[in-house]
C-alpha cells in the first residue's frame, strides 16, 4: 500500500507566505464565485451519462465534467510537487527552491480550491465529485534534478493546453473566467521551469510550445490529454470520461 504524503511545512521565507495567502485569498472568492454560478446554471450536467462500469467514477457531463477533469489535473500537480518539497533533489539552489515550493504552493491550493468549489456546486453530494487519486511515479528518481524538472515541465505544459482545450466545453461564463485565471498561472510555472531547465534561452516560450504562425499556445481535448497522462502510469486510481471529448 503506498504510504501517504504528508504535507511539508513551508520554507520560511517571507515571500512564500505572502504569495500563498494572496492566492489563497482568491480562491476563496473564486469559490464563492463558483457557488453562486451554480444557482443559475442551467449546463451544469450534474448526471452523467450512464457509465458502462458503475464501479468507476466517470468525470461527468457539461460543466461539472470538465471541473471533475481539471480536478484530477491539479491533484496530480499538487501531489508531484508535494513530493518534490518534501525531499529535494541534491545540491538544490536557493533560487529552484524558491520557485519549486511556491509551484507546489499554487497548486496545493488549486487542488483545494477545485474539491471545495464543485463540492458546493453539487450541494455536497460527493458521488458527483472526483475522489482523491492514488499516484506512483515507478522508477522517477525525485533526487535528480534533470528527472524532476524535465516531468514538472511536461505536467506544466500539459496542464496549459488541457484548459486551453477545455475552455470551449464551459457553458458558464463564470467558470470560463476563473479557468482563466488558473491557465494564466500555469503558463508563469511552464515558462519558470523551462527557464531553470535552460537559463537566458527562449525555450520559456519556445516553438514547442508556441506555433510560430499564430503565437497560440496548444489546445488539447480532454481525450487526448488524459491518453498522455495515462500513458505515464502515475494515476493509479482509474476513472473514465466517457461524456467529454
Amino acid at each position: 500500500m503506498r504510504k501517504s504524503i504528508v504535507k511539508v511545512e513551508p520554507v520560511k521565507k517571507a515571500t512564500n507566505r505572502r504569495q500563498f495567502l494572496k492566492l489563497g485569498g482568491m480562491g476563496v472568492v473564486g469559490a464563492g464565485l463558483l457557488v453562486a454560478c451554480s444557482n443559475d446554471d442551467n449546463g451544469m450536467g450534474m448526471m452523467p451519462d450512464p457509465n458502462p462500469n458503475s464501479d468507476i467514477f466517470d468525470l461527468g457531463q457539461g460543466d461539472l465534467g470538465v471541473l471533475n477533469y481539471a480536478y484530477a489535473l491539479e491533484q496530480l500537480e499538487a501531489d508531484f510537487y508535494t513530493k518534490v518539497v518534501n525531499s529535494f533533489y541534491a545540491n538544490i539552489s536557493d533560487e529552484e527552491m524558491q520557485v519549486l515550493t511556491d509551484l507546489y504552493y499554487h497548486e496545493v491550493n488549486h487542488r483545494d480550491f477545485f474539491k471545495t468549489a464543485i463540492t458546493a456546486a453539487v450541494d455536497g453530494n460527493t458521488d458527483l465529485v472526483l475522489p482523491t487519486l492514488e499516484f506512483d511515479y515507478g522508477d522517477l528518481d525525485f533526487n535528480n534534478r534533470e528527472q524532476v524538472l524535465t516531468t514538472a515541465s511536461v505536467l506544466e505544459d500539459t496542464g496549459v493546453a488541457a484548459y486551453n482545450g477545455a475552455g470551449r466545453l464551459i457553458s458558464n461564463p463564470g467558470y470560463l473566467l476563473l479557468a482563466g485565471k488558473i491557465v494564466s498561472v500555469e503558463a508563469r510555472h511552464a515558462s519558470a521551469i523551462r527557464t531553470l531547465l535552460n537559463p537566458g534561452s527562449a525555450d520559456f516560450a519556445g516553438d514547442d510550445y508556441v506555433t510560430t504562425d499564430t503565437g497560440l499556445a496548444a489546445a488539447l481535448d480532454p481525450s487526448v490529454v488524459l491518453s498522455a497522462v495515462g500513458d505515464t502510469g502515475f494515476i493509479q486510481t482509474p476513472f473514465t470520461a466517457n461524456n467529454l471529448p
